[in-house]
């Protein structure tokens, strides 16, 4: 059963409220209005006197997401959009779902540090450090095993089960923010110049190309 293993990620997801790398509030709470036209560094808050208790809860987290894509990946947020009160608190929540090999293709959180629980199958999970050594740290993840990656640092996942796994992850950020390195270098908009991407990667105009065609 996942409910024990649920229970853990949900703690682990509780823990990082403590160590919220955004900036601290300074009320009670700022439930995001989501229709407001104000820009800021965050969200406008929600008049206090129209909070009701569905702007902190959301359900459904337990349905397992769509994987037939490419990557063979689902990711089920729980941030601001989903969970209005979560505004200014400096904490996310997501679900994932493998398919039989599916993968979180390298990526990094440019705001976050990330703590993933595996509830179901298995997960090879890495991360590189920074240059020098780009020592890439890996392990392979069982159920109820948890896994930190951190801040800014480029990491994925991939499932090696012959089974669909499940993942939970908490972030101490409200907007952790992604960029997946693949899409990021080869489907830019505009393009990053083929000579620059050429001698970048030690390799031709046309392989530049091609790897930019699948973007």
């Amino acid at each position: 059963m996942a409910s024990p293993i649920l229970f853990f990620g949900l703690l682990a997801f509780v823990f990082l409220a403590a160590l919220a790398s955004d900036p601290n509030p300074l009320q009670d709470f700022c439930v995001a209005d989501t229709n407001s036209q104000v820009l800021l560094n965050g969200l406008a808050c929600k008049d206090p006197n129209t909070v009701e208790a569905s702007d902190f809860s959301s359900s459904g987290l337990h349905i397992a997401g769509n994987t037939s894509n490419p990557a063979g990946l689902s990711v089920t947020p729980i941030v601001a959009a989903q969970i209005p009160g979560l505004n200014t608190l400096g904490i996310s929540l997501f679900r994932f779902d493998y398919a039989p090999w599916g993968i979180n293709p390298p990526h990094t959180h440019p705001r976050a540090t990330e703590i993933l629980t595996v509830l179901e199958g298995s997960l090879e999970v890495g991360f590189v450090t920074s240059n020098p050594p780009n020592r890439l740290i890996t392990k392979v993840l069982h159920k109820g095993d948890v896994f930190v990656f951190p801040i800014g640092l480029i990491h994925y996942q991939r499932n090696v089960g012959k089974k669909s796994a499940t993942a939970i992850s908490a972030a101490n950020s409200q907007n952790p923010g992604v960029i997946p390195i693949a899409s990021a270098v080869f489907g830019s908009k505009p393009d990053i110049p083929n000579g620059v991407l050429a001698k970048a990667f030690q390799v031709d105009n046309a392989i530049v190309n091609y790897i930019r065609s699948k973007f």
